[in-house]
């Protein structure tokens, strides 16, 4: 699947309407909204993956930076501004309130990562050259969306768990 030169209006509607109803509208609604009838569920995956839609991810990059600049969101006020509200929670003896404003601090501070994982196969039975390659294509695959030079991560010099432990 090749990405044209410029977006096209169906691609400019559906970067819009995901970005201006975030947490109003699914990614699908979007697609679907902007024109994508069938499979508006793939075609919003797609367009949302760097690999195949580069201009669109972009796209959805600079709205969404456009509106962080409008409303004055930072990092460090949104942190500042929950814990405010975690403070008042505590004043008010509403612990629960103050305990979901700190969680949601931590996740903002990056102290909590959801994370998702679905196994296929055994990397038990794999060699230790098997698991480096495909450590290599893992990165080599996403290294759009992976924020690392291949100075951070030397595979070749990664010591796995198998290797150091006497048989």
């Amino acid at each position: 699947m090749t990405q044209p030169k410029r977006l096209t209006d169906k691609q400019i509607k559906f970067a819009e309407l995901l970005v201006y109803n975030e947490g109003k509208m699914s990614p699908a609604e979007a697609a679907y909204e902007a024109g994508y009838k069938t499979r508006a569920r793939r075609a919003a995956a797609e367009m949302r993956n760097p690999k195949y839609f580069p201009l669109v991810v972009k796209y959805i990059g600079e709205l969404r930076a456009e509106i962080r600049e409008k409303y004055g969101i930072t990092f460090e006020k949104h942190v500042s501004e929950l814990a405010q509200i975690r403070n008042k929670a505590l004043e008010n003896k509403a612990w629960s309130a103050a305990v979901n404003a700190e969680v949601a601090r931590g996740k903002a501070g990056g102290l909590y990562i959801d994370q998702k994982l679905v196994m296929t196969g055994n990397i038990d039975n794999l060699s230790s050259e098997e698991i480096r390659d495909k450590l290599k294509k893992i990165i080599d695959d996403n290294k759009e969306i992976i924020n690392i030079t291949p100075e951070d991560i030397e595979l070749d010099k990664l010591e796995l768990q198998s290797e150091s432990k006497p048989n």
